[in-house]
C-alpha cells in the first residue's frame, strides 16, 4: 500500500526514511520560523537538500511557504513603503532568473557547497549584531534586490540580504516588518513564475508537499505560541544554534553519516 501512494505521489524513488527526514527538517523550520520569525529556509534547504535533490527542495520549500504566509499578506501590503519594496524587487527581478538558472544546470553537490556556506555566512553576520546604517539608495536597494533574487532563484535563501538591509534603517519597526512581508510574497511570485518556466514544479513537488506541509504548519503552529511563553532571547540563541549545526551538517563532507 505504501509501495501505491508513493507511486500515486511521484515520490517512489524516496525511501521511507528519506521522506521522513525531510519531514523532521520541515518541522524544525517550522519551528525556527515561528519563534524567531526568521531561518526556514536556512534550515530547510541545506538538511533537505542531503536527502533529496536541491531542483525539487527550492520548489518545495515555495508550495508549502506561500500557503503558511498568505494570512499575513493584506495587512502588510496596506502597511509597507510600496515604492521602497518595488524599487527592491527590480532587482530581483534581474537576479532570480540567474539564480534559477544556476539551480537547473549546476551540480547537486556544488549547490550544496554554496548554500552551507551562504547560511554559515550570513549566520556569522546576524549573530555579530551588524546591521546596514546608510540611508537607503535606489541603486543600492537594486543591487540588494539583485542578490536576494539570485539567493531565491538557487535555492530560496535570499532573506538574509534584505533583512540585514531593512532592518537597519530609521523607520517603524512595523513598517519595516510589513516591507519584509510585502517583499518576500511578490518575490514568491516571481520564483512560482521562474519556476515554472524551466518546469520545476514537478508531481514530485507536490507530493512531497502534501506530505511535508502540514508538517511544516505544525512546527510553525508550536513555535508561535512558545515564543509567547519563553523569553525571546532564549529562542534566538537556538535558532542561531540550529542554523549553524544544519550549515555544518548539510556539507557534503557528512554525507557517510546521514547517508550510511
Amino acid at each position: 500500500m505504501m509501495r501505491e501512494l508513493a507511486l500515486a505521489l511521484g515520490i517512489s524513488d524516496y525511501t521511507t526514511g528519506a521522506i521522513a527526514f525531510v519531514a523532521v527538517a520541515a518541522f524544525i523550520a517550522g519551528l525556527a520560523r515561528g519563534f524567531s520569525g526568521f531561518g526556514s529556509a536556512l534550515i530547510f534547504v541545506p538538511l533537505a537538500s542531503t536527502m533529496i535533490a536541491p531542483s525539487l527542495v527550492a520548489p518545495l520549500l515555495v508550495v508549502v511557504d506561500v500557503v503558511m504566509s498568505a494570512g499575513m499578506i493584506p495587512n502588510a501590503a496596506r502597511l509597507a513603503d510600496k515604492r521602497e519594496v518595488l524599487t527592491m524587487l527590480t532587482g530581483t527581478v534581474v537576479g532570480l532568473p540567474l539564480g534559477t538558472f544556476v539551480l537547473v544546470h549546476a551540480s547537486p553537490v556544488s549547490i550544496r557547497w554554496a548554500v552551507a556556506v551562504l547560511v554559515l555566512a550570513m549566520l556569522a553576520v546576524v549573530m555579530s549584531g551588524w546591521r546596514f546604517q546608510g540611508k537607503p539608495r535606489r541603486p543600492l536597494t537594486v543591487a540588494v534586490g539583485a542578490m536576494a533574487g539570485f539567493f531565491s532563484g538557487m535555492s530560496q535563501t535570499g532573506g538574509p540580504p534584505v533583512v540585514l538591509y531593512w532592518l537597519g534603517g530609521s523607520g517603524h519597526h512595523a513598517h519595516m516588518r510589513a516591507n519584509l512581508v510585502f517583499y518576500f510574497a511578490l518575490s514568491t511570485l516571481l520564483s512560482i513564475t521562474a519556476y515554472l518556466t524551466v518546469g520545476m514544479f514537478t508531481k514530485a513537488v507536490f507530493g512531497l508537499a502534501l506530505l511535508i506541509g502540514p508538517v511544516y504548519g505544525f512546527g510553525l503552529y508550536i513555535g508561535t505560541r512558545m515564543f509567547g511563553l519563553t523569553d525571546a532571547r532564549v529562542f534566538r540563541a537556538v535558532a542561531y544554534g540550529l542554523i549553524a549545526a544544519t550549515g555544518l551538517f548539510s556539507l557534503p563532507l557528512f554525507d557517510g553519516i546521514l547517508r550510511p
